[in-house]
């Protein structure tokens, strides 16, 4: 790999040289192609590794002399000096130690350089984590290329590491056929180890194609009978790549949708600002999708050069107040990077509505699964449980942050946290209300009438349910917690009661973007009953069970319908991301609805729990709204 990378550019002309360091540096605007003429089906890819799989070694030299001060070009001159017996060539080959190269390429750094050069330093990041992370597309590639049933193979010139292995930082479980420099005492272009690469395939050279960021071994290889493509950029050559072979080597990001109209950003304002922030300077294009869920922050899928990421932002148009935070949502999701808690990793909040309309906050792309249907079809009962199992120890997990250790003691008011739920719902529905809703009307005055005594005050993510969380695609594992703009510090329970929602909707509503079952056979399905979820939560919480367990069901239901009644009212001017405007009108009423039947439930145990020799208790209970039998009027 390294080898004939560097030796190689001491043979080429000087302009040639000089258009070739500005590749290095990210500029370089094109090269050529070297390719054998013969046709015939493809049955194996092999892979150079640097420049390839992993990031260039000329880019990471010429980073590491700009850092520390060291002259342009020392560690070029320093790799070409002796040629082939050279100590960097003998390196490569497995002839001399680490120790040895070290000593023998640090006088040669100092010699050109005029000047102590620490090559100890430019090893340790050569080879270091941050580095020789190989690249997203390329591994999306391999895994697909293997899925075809084809072979690959990594064809590397690199050098022994002190501990005595091989220098090949990459999952040798990728490759059918592993040849490198220093095992075999050759390197590329030589023919030898290109005929070593395919009879350890087993292939014909006809039958392989060979990716490689360095002329002179593509073209020796195309020499050879060898199909090849030239890699000046991963994205690219992988697009190639596609071509040739004839199917896709990206694989589909699941519950995407192309960009709706009306959610549409502007992508080249966007562009800028991540090659500022990732520090890339890639000419592939921006790939943007849109997820198909999140009814309140609009969230998008972005590719750019070998980054994968997320982007959430607020909606456009006129919002409520306090709604749609994205800085509360990045805040928290940093703070809880390191608290135990499964979120995927954030990068950076920009508050600047120039850059794409409104603020948004990126994240890494976590892949994984998003069980959209909660009564979870296609698996086995055990599975099913499990999985409900592994959501409810993660949400004890959330409630068990240590605040101050984390820095959110100030995260939210401590205390009066329902009370303040509930009027903050009511204002919310009122700023968003469209017509006249009678559940609505009667939980508005209801709900503040039957606060509950708050026992415990936690992290509360405030909108907890199965496709809020992202799991393993092949066991019940939480890779990820998601969408916490409701996120705040109060009644843990409210957390249980939501993640219950889905226990109580049908298994169709017409355009609800919220499934449920309450209309199959729990035990047949293998999940938890709702009361059965609670307990388990109280057993891992260690907890003991409330019994107003239906107010919390009928304010997170209450919480729900003015949630949706927001939705309903943005995508009358078009500034929702759920698009069903005529469907989502009439989710408000529905839900709202339920969260009656739960108030009216409350009001029966109120009433039974009464002593009979109180009647003034049973007096207030009537004037106050709770009769059983009778709703108070709107």
């Amino acid at each position: 790999m390294y080898i004939r990378w560097f030796f190689q550019l001491s043979q080429l002309q000087q302009p040639r040289r000089a258009a070739f360091l500005k590749h290095i540096q990210g500029k370089h605007r094109g090269a050529r192609h070297w390719t054998h003429s013969g046709g015939g089906p493809y049955r194996a890819v092999i892979f150079d590794m640097g420049g390839v799989l992993i990031p260039s070694p000329g880019r990471v030299a010429a980073e590491w002399e700009l850092q520390n001060d060291i002259p342009p070009g020392t560690i070029l001159q320093a790799f070409i000096s002796g040629g082939e017996k050279g100590p960097w060539m003998k390196f490569m080959r497995g002839e001399i130690t680490t120790e040895d190269f070290l000593q023998q390429f640090g006088g040669l750094c100092s010699e050109i350089s005029k000047t102590s050069v620490p090559v100890g330093s430019f090893f340790s990041l050569l080879t270091s984590e941050q580095v020789v992370k190989q690249f997203p597309v390329m591994t999306e590639a391999i895994t697909q290329i293997r899925a075809k049933g084809l072979r690959t193979a990594v064809l590397s010139d690199n050098f022994y590491l002190p501990n005595g292995k091989s220098f090949l930082p990459l999952d040798r479980k990728q490759f059918d056929v592993v040849v490198e420099s220093c095992l075999e005492g050759v390197c590329k272009p030589d023919p030898r180890i290109y005929k070593l690469c395919l009879e350890r395939l087993g292939l014909p050279p006809s039958e392989s194609i060979f990716l490689d960021d360095l002329g002179p071994n593509l073209k020796a290889a195309a020499s050879f009978g060898i199909h090849t493509i030239k890699v000046d950029d991963p994205e690219t050559a992988v697009k190639e790549l596609e071509t040739r072979l004839g199917f896709t080597l990206r694989m589909v990001v699941p519950n995407t949708c192309p960009m709706r109209k009306t959610m549409d950003i502007p992508r080249g304002s966007l562009e800028k600002y991540l090659k500022d922030l990732l520090g890339t300077q890639s000419t592939g294009p921006l790939e943007l999708l849109q997820f198909d869920h999140g009814q309140s922050n609009p969230t998008y899928y972005i590719r750019l050069a070998n980054h994968q990421l997320v982007l959430w932002k607020k909606p456009p148009g006129t919002l409520l107040p306090s709604s749609h935070a994205v800085e509360r949502e990045f805040r928290i999701m940093k703070a809880l990077g390191n608290a135990g808690v499964p979120v995927p990793r954030v990068l950076d909040l920009c508050e600047d509505s120039g850059v794409i309309g409104t603020p948004f906050y990126l994240m890494e792309y976590c892949p994984g699964l998003i069980y959209r249907d909660p009564s979870l079809p296609g698996l086995e009962p055990t599975q099913r449980r499990a999985i409900y199992t592994a959501m409810n120890r993660v949400l004890c997990k959330i409630h068990s942050v240590d605040l101050n250790a984390t820095g959110l003691e100030d995260y939210a008011k401590h205390g009066d946290y329902i009370s303040h739920q509930v009027q903050t719902w009511i204002k919310h529905y009122r700023a968003s209300e469209t017509s006249s809703i009678p559940a609505m009307e009667r939980l508005i005055q209801w709900l503040p009438r039957h606060l509950p005594r708050q026992q415990k005050t936690t992290l509360v993510h405030g909108d907890f349910r199965l496709d809020n969380l992202l799991f393993h695609p092949e066991k019940a594992e939480v890779l990820a917690v998601l969408d916490w703009e409701l996120s705040t510090l109060g009644d843990p329970l409210v957390d249980v009661a939501s993640s219950c929602l889905a226990h109580y909707l049908p298994s169709s509503f017409p355009g609800s973007p919220l499934r449920g079952f309450s209309d199959c056979d729990f035990t047949q399905l293998g999940i938890p009953t709702a009361e059965e979820y609670f307990r388990m939560y109280c057993l891992h919480s260690g907890i003991p069970p409330t019994e107003n367990w239906n107010f919390y069901m009928a304010f997170c239901f209450f919480r729900m319908a003015a949630i949706l009644q927001g939705v309903y009212k943005r995508s009358l001017t078009g500034q929702a991301s759920f698009v069903d405007t005529e469907q989502s009108g009439k989710l408000p009423e529905f839900m709202s609805n339920l969260a009656w039947d739960f108030a009216i439930k409350e009001g029966f145990r109120v009433f039974k729990e009464m002593p009979a020799t109180k009647p003034s208790m049973r007096s207030y209970h009537t004037q106050a709204g709770h009769s059983p039998c009778r709703a108070p009027q709107a």
